[in-house]
């Protein structure tokens, strides 16, 4: 009976092993049971929305992070005034801000995201047409906290965030979800 014990041990801890090594290989490394099924979620809703942009660059969290720690990242937030009075990723500007003065990304990456990827999808599209270059965030804020990303609201680290309804509601363990009500989402 111990011999089949240890080998069932070794078994899954081989198991275990090669499963470290793949989600760190893909970006994933940082989410766990539960947010990784939900990644896998908000990955799989990315993958169909984009589908509706094919000329859309899109930017993979891992590579939006990596942007961001060398500080050549600008962030735009698509969602509603509402939506980013819950929370925003960190330096994100509104899509107002950004046209009124797109030197706001000389040298650096112009990054769309909303809360998985539709409604950035459209404004890098339409970004694109006045010869701004705007890459849509993969999987959006969803993806990033996902991921371990942090978000602010009012200038301090906050675990909310809005989905857009319960389609959407894919939120780490630990976070506060916000979602407003059809008529309010109708209204904006």
């Amino acid at each position: 009976m111990t011999r089949h014990r240890n080998g069932s041990f070794r078994v899954r801890c081989c198991a275990l092993l090669v499963a470290g090594m793949f989600f760190c290989t893909t970006g994933w490394a940082e989410t766990v049971g539960e947010d990784r099924s939900a990644l896998e979620t908000v990955m799989a809703l990315y993958r169909g929305y984009a589908e509706a942009f094919p000329g859309v660059p899109d930017i993979s969290v891992a590579d939006a992070r990596r942007l961001f720690n060398e500080g050549r990242v600008l962030f735009i937030d698509t969602r509603t005034r509402e939506e980013r009075a819950v929370s925003m990723l960190p330096g994100a500007v509104t899509p107002e801000a950004f046209a009124g003065n797109t030197a706001l990304a000389e040298g650096k990456v112009a990054v769309a995201y909303c809360t998985v990827g539709y409604r950035s999808g459209v404004f890098a599209e339409k970004a694109a047409g006045g010869n701004n270059a705007v890459k849509n965030l993969a999987g959006g804020i969803l993806a990033w906290i996902l991921t371990g990303g942090k978000v602010y609201a009012a200038g301090a680290e906050t675990r909310r965030v809005h989905v857009y309804g319960k389609k959407w509601n894919h939120a780490p363990e630990g976070y506060e979800v916000v979602m407003f009500g059809l008529f309010r989402r109708l209204m904006k």
